[in-house]
């Protein structure tokens, strides 16, 4: 068993950039939440609840720790605009090197940044958006960078194919003239069996970015973001389709956002630690030739 290991490291463990085959991205911004502030302190407290879990995945019967796992710089902006530029160029950068790339928010607006820099190495792609809100306003209070306006952004990004929302159940009447329904699965459409998850599957391209906005969870199980919501999904519910998706498509990338954390309250932060490590158990468990190569040759397949 391992102890905590040091901080501000993903899993406590230090690795250097050069033995790492993936990187992971804070990025502590929190400019234009809508409702409850404080999701820049996410990604430290993603890190921070890191240090507890234990490093063999029982499902899947690996340690992707093994793997190593690097944690950058935080990328760190006043504003949006260079908040995301600066973010585009970091991602942009360990991708060129072959890393696999995990961005922590924050905010759901820092999304945009690393879907573009994964769409343009790896497109066409699509973009699997496991969130409680729509996200599709052209604009909101007059940012159109803005969280609630950031899949309207990557709907502008000519590598991104087709967005598949999952999990949505609110979003104002501007934003439903901007639902594609074809590809839009609500909430209160998930709860009578599992069928839904196999269409989501279809509607998907080869190579899958997911972006985790945590509000998709029930507020019950996850009340630790901006903008909690009652009637999400539950913990088996998601990491089952998460499995589904790896075991059918390629994840070439991922992020996870809007932890909001509450003060001695720490369930929800390890969670959200627990669903990064999970994710990408079953994103290496998938590609298992990764259990074969060495660290140098992973980013070729």
């Amino acid at each position: 068993m391992q102890g905590q290991g040091q901080e501000n490291h993903f899993l406590g463990i230090p690795t250097n950039l050069e033995e790492a085959n993936v990187v992971v991205v804070p990025v502590p911004f929190d400019k234009t939440t809508s409702f409850m502030h404080g999701s820049d302190k996410g990604p430290s407290a993603m890190i921070e609840a890191s240090r507890n879990i234990e490093l063999f995945d029982i499902e899947t019967d690996i340690e992707a720790s093994e793997f190593g796992i690097h944690t950058a710089k935080e990328v760190r902006e006043e504003t949006s605009e260079k908040m995301l530029q600066s973010t585009y160029e970091s991602v942009k950068s360990f991708l060129k090197e072959g890393k696999f790339v995990i961005t922590l928010g924050g905010e759901h607006a820092i999304s945009a940044a690393p879907i573009r820099a994964h769409a343009e190495k790896y497109g066409p792609i699509s973009v699997l958006q496991l969130d409680a809100h729509a996200d599709l306003a052209p604009a909101y209070e007059g940012n159109p960078l803005s969280h609630a306006s950031v899949m309207s952004r990557v709907r502008e990004m000519e590598n991104v194919k087709r967005i598949v929302p999952v999990g949505i159940r609110s979003m104002s009447v501007e934003e439903n003239a901007y639902i594609q329904p074809e590809n839009t699965f609500f909430a209160h459409d998930l709860f009578e069996n599992d069928k839904w998850m196999d269409q989501v599957i279809d509607r998907l391209t080869d190579n899958v970015y997911i972006t985790f906005d945590l509000d998709v969870f029930d507020s019950s199980l996850m009340p630790s973001t901006g903008t909690p919501e009652p009637g999400g999904l539950f913990w088996h519910t998601a990491l089952k389709l998460l499995k589904k998706v790896t075991e059918k498509r390629k994840i070439i990338g991922f992020d996870v956002v809007e932890l909001c954390p509450i003060q001695n309250f720490w369930a929800p932060d390890y969670l959200a630690a627990k669903l990064i490590y999970k994710l990408l158990s079953y994103t290496l468990e998938r590609q298992n030739e990764y259990l074969r190569l060495p660290k140098k040759e992973l980013s070729t397949l």
